[in-house]
């Protein structure tokens, strides 16, 4: 596993306390693209946290955005994400 993606593991663990975590590195499909020729990663992550209940979609994005903090500026170029509360994600299907 890559120092990022370890990085970008360890901040959504320690912020959100997911039940399930899955992140995935798709940087070399985007190879050329201009953000990741300057350093930055595509990611997309499924992140299932009780702390997600009662939140929007909006709330939880943000509240992911603000557990990766400085990373979105330079390591992270996208990071497209499903945010979902324990009584989702098995109602969910195939993520």
């Amino acid at each position: 596993m890559n120092n990022r993606l370890e990085q970008i593991r360890e901040r959504l663990e320690g912020a959100l306390a997911p039940l399930h975590l899955e992140i995935i590195d798709d940087s070399a499909s985007h190879a050329g693209h201009a953000g990741v020729m300057a350093g930055g990663g595509h990611f997309h992550a499924t992140i299932v946290s009780a702390q997600f209940d009662g939140k929007s979609l909006v709330q939880r994005h943000q509240m992911v955005y603000s557990a990766l903090g400085d990373m979105m500026h330079n390591e992270i170029h996208a990071f497209s994400m499903k945010a979902l509360t324990p009584s989702e994600y098995p109602t969910t299907g195939n993520l």
